[in-house]
């Protein structure tokens, strides 16, 4: 039975609401789509681990996104509150029903109880979710930085014509607008510990808060939308040497599938630990010493009287391991479920 691909269903904000966070999670899902069947080399501690696709990198990305979308919508409604309860929280000359008449034609909620402030663990909840945001923008760029290394080179920032990587050396292409995202990531880091600095008030209050909020809240702000707006750029423009990624993916002569080979020994019968040292062996005569890890295993007859080389073929082929990328694509609703015809 054949299948079929439907276009991407997944809800579009509209323009008139959309914010740069919405933008960037469109983009990210779009190019997502995109690569998803890209074939490059998983890491884990930075070392080859094994083969993944470029599209599913972005895909935990946006997934991730989405969720940080929601933290702030609910940090937004935890501060559309208001009070006018008087100088220590009594409502000792205003009464309720004021407070409560006030807020509504503001657009506000009172605060249930308050002091002569809005109680400062709202604006830090706040501040803590755009450092988060910071973090996952920081999560993205570093992956980019890393990506962009000489002895990588699988993706590189958008580079337009008169750009300038290095003021001495004309060669250079650097990845300058994902480290300024880094750098702000931590910017907004330390607003959020000021946030958390300033819950802590004398009694019904005092005013070490207000000299920091009248920096750090439109900061922040500002901050955030400007690295929103970078990333966006950066990961609508990028530019993916899928070549490259398929170098890197044979860099290491078949190392990465080293999990497989033994599993595939295991079905065979061969006994969990004996298949383990076996292709351990293998796996790192060619580490240390350069061997063809493939080749070592197609020449052992111990593995060939077990498994054909035909099998070894299938073991060492990358999609097999990647059956159930686009079960992850429709559980986040990037992709639409096959359709059988």
């Amino acid at each position: 039975m054949s299948s079929i691909r439907r276009s991407p269903s997944w809800c579009r904000i509209p323009a008139r609401s959309k914010t740069d966070l919405d933008r960037l999670i469109e983009v990210v899902g779009q190019q997502a789509l995109r690569y998803r069947n890209t074939l490059t080399i998983g890491r884990t501690h930075g070392v080859h681990a094994e083969p993944t696709t470029f599209g599913l990198k972005l895909a935990v990305w946006y997934d991730e996104l989405r969720r940080q979308l929601e933290r702030l919508r609910f940090a937004r409604e935890e501060l559309r509150v208001g009070k006018l309860s008087g100088a220590v929280g009594t409502h000792a000359h205003v009464p309720p029903d004021v407070e409560e008449e006030v807020c509504e034609s503001l657009g506000l909620r009172p605060a249930a109880a308050s002091t002569q402030i809005i109680q400062r663990d709202r604006h830090a909840f706040f501040l803590s979710v755009l450092a988060g945001i910071g973090a996952t923008i920081e999560k993205l760029a570093v992956e980019v930085r890393h990506l962009q290394r000489t002895e990588v080179r699988e993706v590189e920032e958008p580079f337009g014509e008169g750009n300038q990587g290095s003021s001495a050396m004309p060669h250079k292409r650097n990845p300058h607008e994902s480290e300024r995202l880094s750098g702000l990531a931590r910017l907004l880091r330390g607003y959020a510990v000021t946030g958390l600095e300033n819950v802590a008030l004398w009694h019904e209050r005092d005013i070490s808060h207000s000299s920091t909020e009248r920096v750090i809240f439109p900061d922040a702000c500002i901050v955030l939308d400007y690295s929103l707006d970078l990333l966006t750029d950066i990961i609508e423009h990028l530019s993916v040497n899928e070549a490259r990624m398929k170098q890197n993916l044979d860099l290491t002569g078949g190392l990465i599938f080293s999990q497989r080979v033994m599993l595939g020994l295991v079905d065979a019968g061969i006994d969990r630990q004996d298949a383990y040292k076996r292709v351990q062996a293998h796996a790192m005569d060619s580490w240390l010493n350069g061997s063809n890890f493939e080749e070592a295993i197609r020449a052992d007859t111990e593995i060939t009287n077990r498994v054909s080389q035909e099998q070894i073929t299938e073991l060492f082929d990358p999609y097999q391991q990647l059956a159930h990328v686009d079960a992850i694509f429709e559980r986040l609703g990037l992709l639409e479920p096959s359709v059988a015809l």
